[in-house]
């Protein structure tokens, strides 16, 4: 790598989660693996490899935050025994998490890890009910779920080992298009009219009001026979103000069409149909509904609707997001309807969460306020464009903006010194 900067960053960033987030591994064949089995009238669970991977500076783990740590390393897993079973215990142990809570996005450490859990200081009210030893927060948001899959199937990608494939994690798949199934409901009866409310309810006791869902904590209602599936909150953890949430949806979509393939080879086909049907439902949900006619832009991406006609125009820095619809694998970079998307959100015209000032710009959120977008969102407008000007401005400004040899969660549009924490990974990994 020529540019000195760019190389140290990614010389300290690439070994960050193995060197800082592993809080807990066990290989599944040392005799504590095989001690913590004895006595045991359980069913499998928490049998096997097993890695507890923290968000940083927090010590729990998010579904989707964990799968993206372990990303850059999935290539690298077929000729590194170790790596391959960290990673391969992060899919047995997400395994666990979906089957024992799957409307949840954060979990405590695993019982087998002898790590105590820890509070989030929260006073929340969530149906269905978790205990809170195992669970640190239970946000329902659909790209955990699709994250939980897309650690699966990038692990069978680069390795080709099935060894994951066992009936745990085909219980938590299971669970999971359990999940998709209530929550592809409407909030009223498409037959008859009656309210029918939803399976999963989030209140808090807060002032913010991303933290909490509205309408006794079921959020706005939804239209049905859509294909879409409800999230109550986005990557960032904010409350979605439209449940169908566009990006999330075709992760979800992406993820499951590639999950249906790889369970196609090893024979199952019935399981595979599922999960293919629901994936091309999902797809075309988004093509029918998510998309709506811009008067400036044209035919663009919403980043919410409501199924009734009603859409969110806007974009966030957390992934799965619209920018980065390329990289999940849900659409081309040349697509016309992306390409309009992305001239939407990367202007202040087109996207109310793009921030400019004089030391930085990007795409930021609700999450961090609107004076501090995220390099993430800089660094995911380098992977989705060809033009090497916008490519090198986009670099240029994530090292400018790195002074401390790691990558911020978000910089201050007019002070580089004013950031939030340092992400535990890093998308130049990429």
């Amino acid at each position: 790598m020529e540019d000195k900067d760019l190389a140290r960053i990614f010389e300290n960033a690439f070994p960050n989660t193995l060197d800082t987030t592993v809080r807990w591994h066990d290989d599944g064949k040392s005799a504590k693996s095989k001690r913590h089995k004895i006595g045991s009238e359980d069913d499998g669970h928490w049998d096997g490899a097993q890695s507890f991977i923290v968000t940083g500076d927090i010590n729990a783990e998010w579904l989707r935050d964990s799968t993206n740590q372990l990303a850059q390393y999935q290539s690298l897993a077929k000729k590194d025994k170790k790596l391959e079973r960290l990673i391969l215990g992060a899919i047995n142990t997400q395994a666990e998490f979906v089957i024992e809570s799957p409307y949840c996005n954060a979990f405590q450490p695993p019982p087998p890890s002898e790590v105590p859990p820890v509070s989030n200081g929260q006073d929340d009210s969530v149906h269905p009910a978790y205990e809170p030893t195992r669970v640190f927060e239970c946000k329902y948001e659909i790209d955990s779920l699709a994250n939980f899959l897309a650690l699966g199937n990038q692990f069978y990608k680069s390795t080709g080992s099935k060894d994951f494939m066992h009936h745990r994690w085909y219980l938590a798949v299971d669970t999971l298009l359990e999940v998709l199934e209530e929550q592809a409901k409407p909030t009223f009866d498409s037959e008859t009219g009656n309210f029918q409310g939803n399976e999963y309810l989030f209140r808090r006791r807060t002032q913010a009001g991303t933290e909490t869902l509205n309408l006794g904590g079921m959020g706005n209602p939804l239209k049905g026979d859509t294909g879409l599936i409800r999230s109550a909150f986005r990557p960032s953890d904010d409350a979605t103000i439209l449940g169908y949430f566009i990006p999330g949806n075709a992760m979800m979509a992406v993820e499951l069409k590639r999950a249906a393939e790889m369970l196609k080879v090893v024979g199952k086909s019935e399981l595979a149909q599922k999960l293919q049907v629901r994936g091309e439902s999902i797809e075309k949900g988004i093509w029918e509904h998510g998309v709506i006619t811009h008067k400036r832009y044209g035919e663009v991406f919403a980043f919410e609707v409501d199924g009734y006609g009603s859409s969110i125009l806007m974009d966030d820095a957390n992934l799965p997001s619209l920018l980065a619809l390329p990289v999940l694998g849900f659409t081309k970079r040349e697509d016309k309807v992306y390409q309009n998307t992305r001239k939407m959100i990367l202007e202040q015209a087109g996207n109310p969460y793009f921030l400019e000032g004089q030391a930085f710009g990007g795409i930021g959120g609700p999450h961090v306020g609107l004076q501090h977008p995220w390099p993430l969102s800089r660094l995911v407008q380098a992977m989705t464009s060809d033009d090497d000007d916008e490519i090198s401005g986009a670099l240029k400004a994530v090292r400018s903006s790195s002074r401390l040899g790691l990558v911020h969660e978000s910089i201050h549009v007019d002070r580089i010194t004013d950031y939030t924490r340092m992400l535990s990974l890093s998308r130049l990994a990429y």
